[in-house]
């Protein structure tokens, strides 16, 4: 039975945080706004363009972090567990990169089950979001290549 809910986030206070300084200024970002999921999601998204497993362990932590700020997020603005998450909404796309993000760790460490329960549920939130974040990445080079 789908949901007829759409939520649509506050703005995220860390965007406006956030800046090309460096990583070290990145890093009190994050410190400074822990229940970002934007924040979460950008560093593991970064820990995913280098394929190593150190990386991949890292990547899947955050996004992991990520993921669950963004649930408890969604919850304070009225998600009861379904319903859509709209990529176009800008500050639901913390959550949804940091969904995808954990999908595609999972997959790197192995955790094939993990992996296509994470897409499946940024598919049920936003088949946008799940196009938009799988083109992105199928446009990166392969482990392979």
């Amino acid at each position: 039975m789908a949901s007829d809910v759409v939520v649509r986030l506050p703005e995220d206070p860390a965007l406006a945080s956030i800046s090309e300084h460096g990583r070290d200024h990145f890093l009190q970002v994050v410190a400074d706004n822990p229940g970002s999921s934007l924040v979460w999601a950008l560093l593991a998204e970064t820990c995913l363009t280098e394929d190593d497993l150190g990386n991949s362990i890292a990547a899947y932590a955050y996004a992991r972090t990520g993921y669950h700020r963004g649930l408890d997020t969604l919850r304070r603005n009225g998600w009861k567990g379904s319903g859509q998450v709209p990529w176009e909404h800008e500050p639901n796309r913390g959550f949804l990169r940091a969904l995808w993000a954990l999908s595609v760790a999972a997959g790197r460490i192995g955790e094939a089950e993990e992996q296509e329960r994470c897409a499946q549920f940024l598919r049920d939130s936003s088949e946008e979001a799940y196009q938009v974040l799988a083109g992105e990445t199928e446009a990166q080079p392969s482990p392979e290549e």
